[in-house]
């Protein structure tokens, strides 16, 4: 009797086991991706034919022990090949594993065919020639841990989930014999068979095949066991013809009790080669496929008799995007409950969270494998109380808003809330101008995240739950949230980014999210601003303070302005805009400024009337220099940076910024202040002491977006109307000595004879934005280059191509020049509620910036 191997994916070992058994076969043992048993020839051509899991059948030569290469020769060397294959057959051997004398699945494959070679020389005078790509007699050689090698004929030829009748397939198909699996699984033993989302029909092909009792691998042209001695090819035909007897007496069967195979996809595409694999099993007389999108889908079996719906969802490793897929699946439940009361399901999916957007109780859960992804197999029963018909869409009553039923009792309050939001919202954005704003913020408790819109993207920020929010319910608001913000919007899946906003230790709260470099420009007003919303926790852009920004505008034509603490530069545009003769932008990060720069030449500006300096922004006051007539100021709530000598704390030493900052502002000057401390209290009594009138306008700083959040920042004007000694106890305050600080210094080349209008004017600024042409030669050491189109100009500096800059036409092509480091009081991140900003220190401290 002879000894045989059959392997199979991970997860099907007991399914190929019970088939085995049926199939005859004796002594079946089943291990780890697949199992052992006992026969004869006849038996393995048999398993070949008709196995629906099994990916290889295997003859096994025999097995030896190994611990050295001449060991491992002299047993390949010992087997009798000659009793299966002759020298004119040609070979092919594959080998896996390794030990300490093969560390080289080739040089194991070598080792196995000069052995086999040499026996054949040996015996016959002559040795079989090697094929890799088309072998008469395929040779498997596996080496376990324990120096065991066992050597195999493959019986199989090609892989015998090939069962050809599927040339052509969608963009994921599935395996074969995993689809036979899932089938299996399912529970299904006959009956009708819907699949939703179908594909290129693999699943309703391998169900039919089941239900009429088809040998899979009736259709296939070649076996490997077809070249070897004793192989009978009479007998091997008859048992094809007594298969395909079998199958035919099956089709008529189910045509008989009116059996319904149906597929359904939107892609008209993917259906036409559903047809065709159909039409190559032989069975397109039985399996009926149409476009029709889950969301439109009905029932077609009316007979009443409950069926089986089994179908293969998009996961998002390969296909579609989480966010949208949540929605996906939310419609998938609904229509199940809708359509098929009675019926049951199987659905398989390599996501929980995609699986519990069903909202169905499972009846049992497989593991299965689709390639190497885990997957999970669930099975359900489909409720009668569930199969309500109803409409299948729902709107707000002006019909500016459609989502799908389903999806609307997800999260009804949460929906709602969304619905109101953007009706509100996107009329005043548009009538304001701008393509970045907040749409949602924490406004219902149990759905605690911030939304905002730029452009057609969205971003989901997640605020940390509370300990006292099990982190399962935590966890399913947000998915909810997910899939509501993409079908109350209407954005892809695709343009939806989420991210979670939460208290984090050491190294990892400074580690990037993603590495895409990829960027955008939104409007806002007479700007556009450069954005990431995928590489970092916050965008490059803070939307709460849109209206500083225009404050800085409308206060900056003719005037020298200074920018601290600058982050990403947006306010040195904004002050450049509305016509300062000179703009400076201080930051500590290297990154940060190089940003800046950008946004400054994404909005045409050039000159060196335009600087920009990398420094310690708190040791630089010290430096002697030049005034200023408008200073912005945002400095971070807390920071004990590695690069900073101090720490600084702008509830603690605000008194003593602004009095160096006196020192940099011409009398008649004007500083703006703001930070994000929602607890903060300006000590008016000492500002107004060093030569200062005082105006709060934390309020008025607050645009419609934030106003559920007036709290969101605080901002002063500070107006100098007279010089004035400091007091002792502001100037004895130390943020550092500048004497050994490194400054670097850098500016935008270019023409600087603009200097009286920041290097344009704001009618070139506005022509620019319609045209999508930018001035401006580049900067210092250094090229980027954005186009209406998103590719890089063959020129120096920044060219348009005369495409209109609606937000998310610039695309920034080249890489930053230093890749953002969170850490230092450069960082700049989150306002939003509740939200506290860690800045890194060289002890390893941290500090909370509100």
């Amino acid at each position: 009797m002879l000894k045989f191997f059959a392997t199979c994916p991970k997860g099907l070992e007991s399914l190929l086991n019970n088939e085995l058994i049926e199939l005859g076969a004796e002594s079946v043992k089943e291990t780890v991706a697949g199992v052992a048993f006992s026969g004869d020839l006849q038996l393995a051509v048999k398993v070949c034919l008709w196995t629906r899991f099994a990916t290889r059948v295997l003859l096994t030569l025999g097995t030896f022990h190994a611990d050295s290469d001449i060991e491992f020769y002299n047993g390949a060397y010992s087997l009798h090949y000659e009793d299966y294959f002759s020298n004119d057959a040609t070979i092919s051997v594959d080998f896996n594993g390794q030990n300490a004398f093969i560390n080289n699945t080739l040089y194991g494959a070598l080792r196995i065919k000069d052995a086999l070679c040499d026996r054949f020389v040996k015996l016959t005078d002559a040795r079989p020639d090697v094929d890799r790509e088309n072998p008469d007699v395929r040779i498997n050689a596996h080496l376990d841990r324990r120096n065991n090698v066992t050597v195999s004929l493959d019986l199989s030829g090609k892989s015998l989930h090939r069962r050809e009748y599927r040339n052509v397939a969608g963009a994921a198909p599935l395996k074969e014999n995993l689809a036979a699996a899932i089938v299996a699984r399912s529970g299904y033993t006959g009956g009708s068979v819907i699949d939703p989302m179908c594909g290129s029909g693999t699943i309703l092909i391998e169900a039919a095949m089941k239900a009429c009792n088809m040998a899979p691998g009736l259709f296939r042209t070649a076996y490997g066991f077809e070249k070897l001695k004793g192989f009978d090819a009479a007998a091997f035909n008859a048992m094809k013809r007594e298969a395909s007897a079998t199958a035919e007496e099956g089709k008529r069967r189910l045509k008989d009790a009116k059996v319904v195979f149906h597929g359904f996809d939107r892609d008209e595409t993917v259906i036409e080669k559903a047809v065709q694999n159909a039409e190559r099993a032989g069975l397109s007389d039985l399996i009926k496929f149409s476009v029709c999108d889950l969301h439109d889908l009905k029932n077609p079996v009316t007979s009443g008799n409950p069926g089986m719906v089994i179908t293969n969802p998009p996961y998002g490793e390969r296909l579609g995007n989480v966010p949208e897929l949540l929605e996906l699946y939310t419609a998938i439940g609904a229509c199940l409950k809708r359509e098929f009361g009675g019926w049951k399901a199987g659905i398989i999916s390599s996501s929980e969270d995609l699986l519990s957007c069903l909202r169905l109780r499972a009846d049992r859960v497989y593991r299965l494998y689709n390639g190497a992804l885990e997957c999970q197999l669930r099975t359900y029963t489909i409720s009668e109380a569930g199969a309500v018909r109803t409409g299948d869409e729902s709107s707000s009553g002006d019909g500016e808003y459609t989502i799908s039923s389903a999806t609307l009792k997800v999260a009804e309050e949460f929906a709602n809330r969304l619905k109101k939001n953007l009706k509100k919202l996107e009329k005043w954005a548009a009538r304001e101008g701008i393509e970045a704003y907040r749409i949602y913020d924490a406004d219902l408790p149990n759905y605690n995240a911030a939304i905002d819109r730029y452009g057609s993207y969205i971003v989901i920020q997640e605020y940390a739950a509370p300990g006292s929010v099990d982190a399962r319910v935590a966890h399913r608001r947000m998915l909810d949230i997910i899939q509501v913000v993409v079908a109350v919007t209407g954005v892809r899946g695709d343009h939806v980014i989420v991210k979670v906003r939460e208290r984090k230790k050491g190294d990892s709260q400074y580690e990037k999210l993603n590495e895409t470099k990829h960027t955008m420009l939104v409007k806002e007003y007479d700007a556009s601003l450069i954005v990431n919303l995928w590489d970092y926790l916050d965008t490059g852009l803070f939307l709460d303070h849109r209206e500083v920004r225009r404050m800085i505008t409308r206060r900056s034509a003719g005037k020298s302005f200074l920018n601290l603490f600058a982050y990403t530069g947006s306010a040195t545009v904004a002050a450049a805009i509305g016509g300062a003769s000179e703009t400076t932008t201080v930051d500590m990060s290297r990154t940060y400024l190089a940003w800046a720069k950008d946004n400054m030449m994404a909005n045409g500006f050039s000159g060196k009337n335009h600087q920009f300096v990398q420094a310690d922004c708190l040791r630089w006051l010290d430096l002697p220099g030049r005034k200023y007539d408008l200073i912005f100021c945002d400095p971070p709530t807390f920071s004990n940076s590695k690069r900073m000598e101090a720490t600084f704390d702008v509830q603690r030493d605000h008194a003593a910024l602004i009095a160096k900052l006196s020192g940099k502002l011409n009398v008649g000057g004007t500083l703006i202040f703001s930070n994000n401390n929602r607890s903060f209290r300006l000590d008016e009594e000492a500002v107004v002491s060093m030569g200062f009138d005082v105006t709060d306008v934390s309020e008025k700083t607050v645009q419609e977006d934030f106003k559920r959040n007036k709290r969101i920042h605080c901002c002063f004007i500070l107006t100098k109307v007279r010089d004035a000694e400091i007091p002792a106890e502001l100037a004895a305050v130390d943020f550092g000595s500048a004497a050994n600080m490194r400054t670097r210094v850098d500016y935008l080349k270019g023409d600087s004879s603009g200097a009286d209008n920041g290097g344009r004017t704001r009618k070139d600024a506005r022509r620019g934005r319609t045209s999508g042409q930018t001035a401006g030669e580049g900067r210092t050491g250094e090229r980027s280059e954005f186009s209406g189109r998103g590719r890089r100009s063959d020129g120096e500096g920044y060219r348009g191509h005369g495409s209109s800059r609606r937000s998310g036409e610039y695309v920034r092509e080249r890489r930053m020049p230093e890749a953002p480091v969170l850490t230092g009081d450069e960082e700049q991140p989150g306002r939003g509620p509740r939200l506290k900003r860690r800045i890194k220190s060289t002890a390893g401290g941290e500090g909370d910036k509100e």
